[in-house]
């Protein structure tokens, strides 16, 4: 009888011990994680940050991998948040511009001039806004965890200075594939054209275009000054928050302490990569500007009022797509930015 209750005991044990360890026997020996750009990157070393705060906090039982240039989806950026639902990616950092073709609510963060200082941002991202967003996400089939930024975008050229609407007349300007942008650069008079990033550079080595729209961390890191791109004009039009996100099924592999401690790395590392993004532009002096005149690059900071003729020629966009993304959640954003501190 005894014989026969610990045969019983100790099948119990290594039913129980196999129940527990079932969900690390589903673990990939390796997680791929989408990103637009490199390391040499804030949004590429975001990811990085990210990856090895993983790692090291689950000990080596989730291990990522990262794919910059949109590789898992041949560099068409448009693509990546369906391949993150279908689980071509298991996870990204993406850019809410790039993903607004599938989820339209994302398109508030790329309404013109919408958002003016940073304290506008935060306002939105980390308040109500913000967890509206998420759970949108998550309705749409991704769990968010954390935001990043890639920061405010900036006008450049290799034509001259941009000071008004009319400066932009006829030139070519290229974006990202959104008709939200195709609209503003539109209304301001420009020719915008649709190119992935890879094409960007090249395009404006060549002439192809005249110009591009990216945050200042972009400009240096690609060395934008070396393809004709020897004006800068600083309008703070639309900002690019990033989203930390992971595809659904390979969330729910993992053991709840291991959404956990993916969830904190996500959010610590949001934090570091919108420091690094922020980095010589916050500051009163703004010396990453004045390191970028130093490459004998013509950098405009637009008056007030000059700011304004750019606000008014695109406010029939806004009012359109106001409607597209939703009312109340662009008032909800507007009421939000208002009461910032």
């Amino acid at each position: 009888m005894k014989t026969r209750h610990f045969l019983k005991f100790a099948a119990a044990a290594a039913a129980l011990a196999f129940a527990a360890a079932a969900p690390a026997q589903t673990y990939k020996p390796e997680y791929k994680m989408s990103l637009v750009v490199g390391t040499a990157f804030p949004w590429g070393q975001g990811g990085q940050i990210w990856a090895d705060l993983v790692k090291e906090r689950t000990q080596g039982r989730i291990n990522i991998k990262l794919y910059p240039g949109v590789s898992l989806v041949q560099g068409d950026q448009t693509r990546e948040f369906t391949a993150i639902r279908q689980g071509v990616i298991d996870m990204a950092i993406g850019s809410t511009i790039n993903w607004s073709p599938q989820v339209k609510e994302l398109n508030l963060f790329s309404m013109p001039f919408l958002m003016p200082d940073y304290a506008a941002i935060d306002a939105l991202t980390q308040g109500e806004v913000g967890k509206r967003m998420f759970a949108t996400l998550d309705r749409a089939g991704v769990v968010p965890l954390a935001w990043g930024e890639n920061g405010y975008r900036e006008i450049t050229n290799s034509k001259k200075p941009i000071k008004s609407p009319e400066d932009m007349k006829g030139m070519k300007i290229r974006v990202v594939g959104s008709p939200l942008f195709l609209d503003t650069f539109t209304a301001l008079g420009a020719n915008p054209t649709q190119m992935s990033w890879a094409d960007a550079q090249p395009a404006l080595a060549s002439g192809a275009v005249d110009g591009q729209e990216n945050p200042m961390s972009i400009f240096t890191a690609a060395k934008l000054h070396t393809v004709g791109q020897k004006n800068v004009t600083m309008w703070g039009y639309v900002a690019d928050p990033l989203v930390f996100v992971v595809n659904k099924d390979v969330w729910n592999s993992w053991t709840p302490a291991d959404r956990e401690i993916v969830r904190k790395a996500a959010i610590d590392a949001g934090k570091q990569e919108i420091a690094i993004a922020r980095k010589g532009l916050v500051e009163a002096d703004k010396p990453l500007l004045k390191d970028i005149a130093a490459l004998g690059v013509t950098v405009t900071q637009l008056t007030p009022a000059e700011r304004d003729a750019f606000v008014k020629a695109t406010r029939p966009v806004y009012d359109k797509w106001k409607t597209t993304i939703g009312t109340d959640l662009v008032t909800a954003a507007e009421k939000s930015i208002a009461a910032r501190k």
